[in-house]
Parts: C-alpha cells; sequence; structure tokens
C-alpha cells in the first residue's frame, strides 16, 4: 500500500503551470454548496487553461460562470449515474475534481483510474484504497479526500509525523458550524454521522492495532478552537483519517477523530437519535413503508429552520504525540480563517473545504505530487507548500511544539 516512512524531498513551493501542452480541469458538481468554492478558487490563482464545471444542474452552472466571468470557465451537463460518460469525458481532461456527494467518490475514482487521469475529492470509502494497484500501474494518482477533514487534518498529521522520530497517538477534532441542511448531500452526511446502526460505527477509533466501535455522542472531549468557535464538546466520528493514518504510520498506537455541529443542531440531533428517528428500520406511515431515517430527512429537508444558522465557520485540531530525540512531544496544529463578515456569511464554511481541493488539483497538475496510485493527503501532499497556498487564501495553519523529558540521572 502506501507509508509516510519514505518521505518526500525536494518538492517546489510555488504552484508552476506546465508550459508545454493547454492544461483542463473538470470540476464535477463545480456549482454545487461545497464545490463552487473549489471553482471561484481555481479561477482566481490557478493557471489552467480551461476550467469545465460539469454539473446535472446545468441553470445553477451557468448562472455561477456567469458571476464569476472568466473566459477560461466553461459548463458541461453531467449525470453522475452514467459511468460510461465518465469514460469518455475523463481523458479529455488532465484532473478531475469530484465535489460531488460521498456516494459517488468509488465510481469517480474507479473511472479515474480505468481511464489513467489523475484526480482527487473531498471525502473517501475504504475500498477506493483497494485501486491502488491499478492506479500504480497507470502510472497516475487519485488522492481521496482532500477537503478540511479528511484533508486539511491530514497534512496537519503529516507535519507533526515528519517533526518526531516515533509517532505514538494522533488525536483530530473538528467542529462544522453550519447549519442542518445547507444541502442535501450534507444534510444526509449529519444524519449519517448520528445513526446507531450504521455499519462505520463498528470501526470508529484505532488503539492496539485494531479498530473499535463506538456510538454516536460517546467519547467526549472539551476542544478549544479559534475565536470564532471557541471551546465545544466532541465525540466520536466514524471519519477517513482514522483508517488511512494507521496505515501510512505503521506502529502508531492510537488514532481518533471527533467532531462536532453547532450546538443546536447537536441537541437536536441527539434527541432524534434518543427518540429512535434516525433508525433504518422500515415504519408505516400514511400507509407507506419507510424507514425513520427517510422520513426525518424529508421532513428536516424542507423546513426552513433546517437552513438557519447563526455562525458559519470551521474548526480543526491536530494532537500528534510521540517522541524526538528521547523527550515526549506533542504537537497540536489548529487552523484560524477570516470570519463570516468578511468571507460571506455560509462561504465562511464552504471555503475550508473547497479551497483546499482546489489547491491539491493545482498541485496535481503542477507535478508536486510525486506519490503514485490511490493515496491519502497525508501520503501525497507536500506540508509547506499546502500551508502556503492555504495562507494565501486567509487560512491560517498554527503550530505548537511542546516537549519534555526527565532532567538528571537515577542511580
Amino acid at each position: 500500500m502506501f507509508s509516510l516512512i519514505e518521505g518526500f524531498v525536494g518538492l517546489p513551493k510555488k504552484i508552476e503551470k506546465r508550459r508545454d501542452l493547454s492544461v483542463r480541469v473538470l470540476a464535477l458538481g463545480g456549482a454545487g454548496a461545497v464545490c463552487k468554492e473549489a471553482t471561484k478558487d481555481l479561477v482566481q490563482f490557478s493557471d489552467f487553461d480551461e476550467i469545465v464545471v460539469a454539473d446535472y444542474n446545468v441553470a445553477a452552472a451557468k448562472a455561477l460562470i456567469q458571476e464569476i466571468g472568466d473566459p477560461r470557465l466553461s459548463v458541461m451537463a453531467f449525470d453522475a449515474n452514467d459511468y460510461d460518460l465518465m469514460l469518455r469525458v475523463f481523458p479529455q481532461f488532465d484532473v478531475v475534481v469530484n465535489g460531488l456527494p460521498f456516494r459517488f467518490d468509488l465510481p469517480v475514482n474507479r473511472a479515474c483510474v480505468e481511464v489513467g487521469v489523475n484526480g482527487l475529492d473531498v471525502s473517501s470509502q475504504d475500498p477506493q484504497f483497494a485501486l491502488h494497484e491499478q492506479a500504480l500501474a497507470k502510472g497516475m494518482t487519485f488522492i481521496p479526500g482532500v477537503g478540511a477533514t479528511p484533508g486539511v487534518t491530514n497534512v496537519m498529521a503529516r507535519r507533526g509525523i515528519e517533526y518526531l522520530d516515533r509517532v505514538g497517538e494522533i488525536n483530530i477534532s473538528f467542529a462544522a458550524f453550519r447549519c442542518l441542511a445547507p444541502a442535501p448531500g450534507l444534510l444526509t452526511t449529519t444524519l449519517w454521522e448520528f445513526t446507531p446502526g450504521e455499519e462505520d460505527r463498528q470501526k470508529v477509533y484505532y488503539a492496539d492495532g485494531e479498530w473499535h466501535p463506538a456510538p454516536p455522542l460517546s467519547g467526549e472531549r472539551l476542544v478549544r478552537f479559534h475565536d470564532l468557535i471557541g471551546e465545544q464538546p466532541v465525540y466520536y466520528v466514524p471519519h477517513d483519517e482514522v483508517y488511512s493514518l494507521p496505515r501510512s504510520v505503521p506502529g502508531i498506537r492510537q488514532v481518533t477523530v471527533r467532531g462536532c455541529f453547532p450546538p443546536h443542531v447537536m441537541r437536536l440531533m441527539g434527541a432524534l437519535m434518543e427518540g429512535g428517528l434516525l433508525s433504518d428500520a422500515p415504519v408505516e406511515i400514511g400507509g407507506e413503508e419507510v424507514t425513520a431515517h427517510e422520513a426525518v430527512r424529508a421532513l428536516l429537508w424542507a423546513v426552513p429552520e433546517s437552513k438557519e444558522n447563526p455562525i458559519w465557520a470551521y474548526g480543526l485540531v491536530v494532537e500528534v504525540m510521540g517522541e524526538r530525540e528521547g523527550r515526549e512531544v506533542k504537537c497540536t496544529y489548529h487552523n484560524s480563517h477570516p470570519p463570516q463578515e468578511e468571507w460571506g456569511g455560509p462561504a465562511a464554511y464552504f471555503k475550508n473545504i473547497g479551497i483546499p481541493l482546489s489547491i491539491g488539483a493545482q498541485m496535481l497538475a503542477a507535478g508536486q505530487v510525486e506519490a503514485k496510485g490511490v493515496v491519502p493527503p497525508e501520503v501525497a501532499i507536500p506540508t509547506q507548500p499546502f500551508f502556503d497556498e492555504l495562507a494565501r487564501r486567509g487560512i491560517q495553519v498554527h503550530e505548537k511544539i511542546e516537549e519534555r523529558q526527565v532532567l538528571g540521572d537515577r542511580e
């Protein structure tokens, strides 16, 4: 598979355009809530010659490119359920940026590997990494999970891994401050994270050589995020980093991911879970058989309160603990970003996902990613160039190193 033990050297710090040919990028779902921020960033910061927004909602895509007003932009009608369409379209591009809901991660990844085109997405499914050897044979790269978490958190973890001689544990926390239902796919994601019967709940955190189950709202910790969010209780979440980091760092003892949403969303999800309303067991409503989960999802999407939110922001904290030169060391990383008043309400959340996705695409096109195959961000993405690009957009990564040792010999 892949390992950070090998390391990477000699990578340039600036994204440079390849001058030998026209470079084209395809943004799947490029007019959606998340990926439109990636599209905007590609226009503002990249040297791609063509940026194609591929979306099922053609009207939204046309409105977006009209709003941006860049001649490199064009629209393509795209149905993500049409795998043959992917096989026909993807070879026309240098990089495929997948901003679609996570259920499309595997088919998009598979199509990229089949036609040998580099790509990346904002989340990941474990079966994607089964495509690693095929991608390796094609000499191409696909990076699952280049958003905020997974994504920025993985690269933060890599920074700590590179500093330490031995890594013992990595603890990741996030605070996704958005409304409950900004988009259908994100509502599904929220409900998934609180559904007790989800299969992914059987592998929630990694400790002592194996993955362990944990129910929703368990493993509570208080974590201080940047000032827009402050201190929040976070809970175990089945997240991509828990699956990739133990494989990338052989011998690591523990990897955890905990997260939260705004307090009003956490209260609602707790009540729904306690009331059995997130169950996948069938129930009869109005003579029709549906699951409680499906009924609640439809109701939540319909009510305007699900679109309301007082603070839009994204908080990330990563702790990497281990040893360096015989001393116990704790490396802590956290992000900060401009407030919603500066970034434009919901964009203060979505930019934290879309911008890393755009940067990853630019790094792939510029040849800054040396790793081949289907590889996670902590293996594929060099830390300093990535952090430099985030900083250009106003997203800061802060580092604190704490060391402890015993002074004097005990006879």
